[in-house]
């Protein structure tokens, strides 16, 4: 392969780009970023950015290797896999012997593309704007993410409100875990509305939640994403049901194309987080160069979240169901180090503002024996 194609400017396409270099491919390798921006994390955008206390450049990656071609303003529209040719939106043809296919994905939005939403850094400099002549704000989801946007806008000073149809984070944490976070989120004064019957978005101050209407200076939509695959609709390429593309366990999609990040989906299912990008990134370059020698890719579980005074770490798989093993520290002064366990001998760690290193939590949430005491109380 002479000249290899990343398309995408998120963890996912840089981590894949620059493991090309290190995996020692030394033919061309270009980068194509939608994004007018250098690549940047997303993580620090519903945190110090939008509370103002970092800047937006403070958010950026290490800048690619300088034998990598990056190019932002670069969005793909089209995939021609017979001619090896992938198209931008401004009609000019790239073409690639390998290609790696990270476009990521882009916030749900439940009215319109006026809604307010935070997944990009132009997405954090608008709500940032809008939040300073703010006293009120409605959050529509109840994920890591928009319970991360109420603690900050409540650490803003804003009277704050979650709607979900569901209470917040019982869907990604399981019940225990979860009200301890809504728990602490109550008591910094956050405002819960559990809306079953579905959310109506009136206009840009007010929502509907069954019979009732509330009304606030700002209202954030966190409610998912959405995979970017709109431009691989006629390659050929398999799409599952909700639009992630598919691809196997060493993240193949294609014969010469590989895929990495929130856009790929394995097994019937997308799992958009920061650890699953990078390594996936990683195998996605190993696999694309080595063929069938490249290892599979294993997924390592690993979570954090930081809301409500809650620094949340979490090595394993989620939901968690039932009460924990408490092995450190104390439940009631909400730090504690605990654990779940699961059938088939595997366990969860969880660090709730408990100091550890990563790779020790990730050690109690790999396979451990059953606790000889009786789970904590619920």
């Amino acid at each position: 392969m002479k000249r290899i194609v990343v398309v995408g400017g998120s963890i996912a396409a840089v981590t894949a780009a620059q493991s090309l270099r290190t995996e020692g491919y030394d033919g061309q390798v270009t980068v194509l970023s939608e994004e007018p921006h250098p690549p940047y994390s997303r993580v620090p955008l519903s945190k110090g950015v939008l509370a103002g206390r970092e800047s937006a450049e403070s958010a950026q990656l290490p800048p690619p290797s300088e034998d990598i071609e990056f190019h932002t303003g670069a969005r793909a529209a089209r995939l021609d896999m017979h001619g090896r040719l992938v198209t931008t939106a401004d009609g000019t043809g790239i073409p690639y012997d390998g290609l790696v296919i990270a476009t990521g994905a882009r916030a749900r939005r439940l009215n319109s593309d006026s809604d307010l939403v935070l997944r990009t850094l132009d997405d954090a400099s608008t709500l940032t704007a809008r939040l300073t002549t703010a006293r009120s704000t409605i959050v529509l989801g109840g994920g890591f993410l928009g319970m991360e946007v109420a603690s900050t806008c409540r650490a803003l000073g804003l009277e704050v409100t979650v709607v979900d149809l569901v209470p917040p984070l019982l869907r990604l944490l399981g019940p225990w875990l979860a009200d301890l976070a809504v728990a602490a989120a109550r008591d910094l004064g956050i405002r819960v509305r559990v809306a079953p019957d579905g959310v109506d978005v009136l206009d840009e101050h007010r929502v509907r939640c069954g019979e009732s209407v509330l009304e606030a200076d700002v209202i954030v939509c966190a409610a998912g994403d959405v995979p970017n695959t709109e431009w691989l609709r006629d390659s050929g390429l398999a799409l599952d049901a909700g639009g992630g593309l598919v691809a196997d366990a060493c993240c193949r999609v294609a014969p010469g194309i590989v895929a990495a990040g929130d856009v790929v989906s394995r097994q019937g299912r997308r799992t958009p987080h920061w650890t699953s990008a990078v390594e996936q990134g990683r195998t996605a370059a190993a696999s694309l160069l080595h063929g069938e020698s490249a290892r599979p890719y294993r997924p390592d579980p690993y979570f954090w979240t930081e809301q409500c005074g809650l620094d949340i770490k979490i090595s394993g798989e989620l939901p968690l169901t039932g009460a924990p093993e408490v092995l450190a520290g104390s439940v009631d002064d909400r730090s504690a180090l605990l654990r779940w366990h699961h059938d088939g001998g595997t366990a969860t760690a969880v660090a709730v503002n408990h100091r550890l290193p990563v790779i020790k939590l990730k050690r109690l949430g790999a396979a451990a024996p059953p606790p000889a005491h009786a789970p904590a109380p619920a």
